[in-house]
């Protein structure tokens, strides 16, 4: 069914066909149409960071910015949904177009540019999705708005997690998209540990306030050298950070057979980035201490693609683009398969 529903979906423009999926995935799930896409998968459960996974796949940020559709994707067996990226002032993103699908190597390229509600109507659509029994784990990703400067970040960082806190099993921390200007500046040296800081200083306030200790997780790029990954491993262990996401989009082009989309600018996301990912994920696994998780993802395609995040010394994966091009059936496939 997906595969003749994906074939109309990719004749139409990418952002469109996304916007089609999201209002239909929100409108219908709750009603007998759900059946088109809901699963029942055999449960693996993965207890990591204090937390319970009924299996270790999971959604990834993007797709679900403004959390309209937890509903329908817990439906499709998710062991977990990321939600978001989402900023404190709701932004419209960068100009369209501003997403393009490289059918030929299975890949996406973006430059959304963080288009959000903002975080106000995020905690709303969450709120709702809890009051009307979405109990799975959810982790929320924060971001900085495009116009704030980058010595005032952590003040939207901080303005985010204030709003979302009593709402998410975790929060991550978005500082590797290619898209907003200056943001990957924060990958790097004091501007990462001052980041890392202040955010670990609200959470233990946080925690008191609210009597409950929400982990922090970190999401990193794939261009990094060795050394950069290295030296963000050893600030993760110093700064007391619960967990890393490795990785997000990358700004190669190698290797890629659409050279027409190629030169298009955002990030690249899919097989292309497989072993950028998986690479980053080795180096932290090694630097890392044993304790603090990595979830893995870029290129997760197959079980066999997530088999190998999982050896690479991944805890948790992730799909989004695999998700596009293969639907729910890869989710039940992964799972079934590890």
């Amino acid at each position: 069914m997906y595969s003749v529903i994906r074939s109309w979906l990719f004749k139409q423009d990418a952002e469109r066909s996304h916007d089609l999926i999201l209002g239909a995935l929100r409108r219908f799930s709750r009603t007998p149409l759900s059946l088109f896409w809901r699963q029942r998968l055999p449960s693996k459960p993965v207890t990591v960071m204090g937390l319970t996974f009924d299996n270790p796949v999971g959604l990834a940020a993007g797709l679900d910015k403004n959390a309209r559709c937890i509903h329908a994707f817990s439906q499709m067996g998710f062991g977990f949904i990321e939600v978001g990226t989402v900023t404190p002032r709701p932004q419209p993103g960068n100009p369209k177009p501003r997403l393009f699908r490289l059918t030929a190597d299975e890949a996406i390229i973006n430059r959304m540019g963080f288009n959000n509600d903002g975080v106000e109507a995020l905690v709303e659509q969450v709120q709702a999705a809890r009051a009307k029994g979405f109990n799975g784990v959810l982790g929320i990703n924060i971001g900085k708005n495009k116009t704030t400067e980058e010595a005032d970040a952590l003040d939207d960082y901080l303005q985010c997690l204030d709003k979302v806190y009593a709402l998410a099993d975790y929060v991550t921390i978005n500082i590797s998209s290619p898209n907003t200007p200056g943001l990957r500046n924060f990958q790097h040296g004091d501007a990462l540990n001052s980041l890392l800081a202040g955010l670990k200083q609200r959470q233990s306030e946080l925690s008191e306030v609210h009597g409950n200790y929400v982990p922090i997780v970190v999401k990193i790029a794939p261009d990094l050298s060795d050394e950069e990954v290295i030296t963000m491993a050893e600030a993760f262990n110093q700064q007391g950070i619960d967990g890393v996401i490795a990785t997000n989009t990358t700004l190669s082009r190698d290797g890629l057979q659409d050279q027409k989309l190629a030169q298009e600018a955002g990030g690249l996301s899919g097989p292309p980035v497989k072993s950028a990912s998986t690479r980053v994920i080795k180096l932290l696994r090694q630097h890392l201490r044993d304790e603090l998780p990595i979830i893995g993802v870029g290129g997760i395609d197959s079980a066999a693609a997530a088999k190998e995040k999982l050896a690479a010394g991944a805890n948790l994966v992730q799909v989004y683009t695999g998700f596009i091009y293969h639907g729910p059936k890869l989710v039940k496939e992964i799972v079934e398969q590890l």
